[in-house]
């Protein structure tokens, strides 16, 4: 899973995707990756009469960031069916480490939702997932450093799989790390935290187990524990630090950061800078 030797950056054509094509230069650069570039074409019709456009856009697709990728070797795959489907089964059959695509919510509240696409991705995929919201801000190609790394815990199962990633991208890196832990709503809190009740020892808790996982793999970094909802403590965090990027769990079976939909999702939306989700 680490390093991503192996990337898959599922494209559509859109300023988004080539606004992204400049982080996934850096990835493919740094960790000397194997790329490929995927288009899947959803079948169309017209008056009821299938339309083929696959030599068009075959064309259009190895014509797609040519003088961008012109000093790596980059696969071009072009694919047919339900776009969601066939790029989680192609990630999987080829045993990709990273995923690497932007959201795709449209319209005036693009922030507040992620493209269908890009959920159902988020959701299914096994390996970990790059995505962000904001690809209009990705920064020049001899502009984009990652100067601080941000990592968001829960102290599930998956806590340890994501920190781990987070420090080895660090490391890589030479960056500054925070980890971020957000003390949760009452429920939540009365079963992670049992026998703790006032604020300050819920804090001192949450300190205590995160330190312990830090210990366990060897990490060092910040620690900020907040009260608060999850998704705005780690906004908050991210922002406070001036992270460039955010690394969150993700289990689809136990939830990420308590529940996948809701705060998983919520945090991608939010973040101010890319996230990973591993």
């Amino acid at each position: 899973m680490f390093p991503p030797k192996r990337i898959l950056f599922p494209v559509d054509f859109s300023d988004r995707c080539t606004d992204a094509a400049r982080m996934v230069e850096t990835f493919i650069g740094h960790f000397q990756s194997d790329a490929t570039l995927l288009h899947v074409l959803e079948p169309l019709t017209y008056n009821d009469l299938p339309m083929d456009m696959g030599e068009a856009v075959e064309e259009q697709l190895q014509m797609y960031l040519v003088d961008e990728f012109k000093q790596f070797e980059v696969d071009r795959v072009l694919l047919r069916g339900d776009p969601a489907h066939q790029i989680i089964e192609y990630a999987h059959s080829g045993h990709f480490d990273l995923i690497m695509l932007p959201t795709h919510g449209y319209g005036r509240f693009r922030r507040f939702i992620l493209g269908s696409v890009t959920a159902k991705i988020l959701h299914d995929a096994r390996c970990p997932v790059w995505t962000g919201v904001h690809m209009e801000h990705v920064p020049r190609l001899e502009d984009i450093a990652f100067r601080h790394v941000a990592c968001a815990i829960d102290l599930g199962e998956q806590s340890c799989r994501a920190l781990r990633w987070a420090t080895q991208f660090a490391f890589e890196f030479g960056a500054e790390m925070t980890i971020v832990h957000a003390i949760p709503t009452a429920q939540d809190a009365s079963r992670l935290y049992a026998g703790y009740d006032a604020p300050k020892e819920l804090i001192d808790r949450a300190r205590q187990r995160i330190e312990g996982v830090q210990n366990s793999i060897g990490c060092e970094a910040d620690i900020a524990v907040v009260a608060g909802e999850v998704p705005q403590v780690v906004r908050k965090a991210v922002e406070s630090a001036r992270a460039d990027l955010l690394v969150i769990g993700r289990s689809v079976e136990n939830g990420v950061l308590g529940r996948l939909r809701t705060n998983a999702y919520s945090i991608i939306r939010q973040s101010p800078c890319p996230v990973v989700s591993v």
